[in-house]
């Protein structure tokens, strides 16, 4: 199938290492010119040079995006120096799990703030797309309660709300969906740390999924870059489940 990237402009939050880099080379993979951010420069570089020198057209910028005004800048100037934007893809997240307030401050600004500043700030680039897309990353802790039940579980289930609700606002002009990841291993990401550190969780996590195993980035990406994409033409207002039957409620 030809997801009719080539071309096309994305932009990509959180891109310098796990499902975010898939996001990232999986949209340039396709053809498009991806620019993405995240918090560390020096992960944003060097993601950067190793997506170049594999042929991908991206382009780096570090930024925080609990920064309200760093992250509306980065997006105009990346709108600016493509050309515009097709897609966007709000992936950041603070991961804070305990219930502190400092967590939930935490994971309102960045999590949910994030989301809402990235899409206002390309709202007006998208619009004059002809195949504007908004992705947002939620969680299966978004949908049922886990032992992330607290900040992170809250407002992932809120941006699944906040999502479906430009979907209706922007019927007919931009499209845009949530994705929702199960558990996803990776090498520097929450689950190593918690085989490493909380071998009882871990264990417990993994035994959960009937497929005996957790994601890997690159499947939730598939996902993502597929509703990013302009072959998704008439997909609006969903949140795409990637979790390997994790989740046993019924999603109507």
């Amino acid at each position: 199938m030809d997801l009719q990237l080539t071309g096309r402009t994305a932009l990509v939050t959180g891109g310098s290492r796990g499902i975010g880099r898939a996001i990232v080379e999986g949209l340039a993979a396709e053809g498009a010119t991806v620019a993405f951010c995240a918090r560390s420069a020096d992960a944003v570089r060097s993601t950067e040079e190793e997506l170049r020198n594999a042929g991908h057209d991206v382009h780096g910028t570090p930024v925080d995006v609990a920064d309200g005004d760093a992250l509306a800048t980065w997006v105009r100037a990346s709108a600016s120096a493509h050309g515009g934007i097709d897609a966007v893809v709000a992936n950041v997240s603070a991961l804070a799990i305990p219930s502190s307030e400092e967590n939930w401050a935490a994971s309102f600004t960045t999590d949910m703030l994030g989301t809402v500043r990235l899409v206002e700030a390309a709202l007006p680039s998208l619009e004059a797309s002809d195949a504007g897309a908004i992705v947002t990353i939620s969680s299966v802790s978004g949908r049922e309660i886990d032992f992330a039940a607290g900040p992170y579980g809250t407002f992932k289930g809120a941006i699944i709300h906040y999502t479906q609700g430009l979907a209706y606002q922007l019927a007919g002009r931009v499209r845009a969906n949530s994705v929702s990841p199960g558990n996803t291993y990776f090498p520097g990401g929450v689950w190593e740390s918690i085989e490493e550190n909380n071998p009882e969780l871990f264990s417990h996590a993994l035994g959960l999924n009937p497929t005996g195993r957790m994601a890997g980035p690159e499947e939730i990406a598939r996902a993502v870059v597929f509703l990013a994409s302009p072959a998704a033409t008439f997909i609006s207002g969903t949140n795409l489940v990637v979790d390997g039957a994790l989740t046993r409620g019924v999603q109507l």
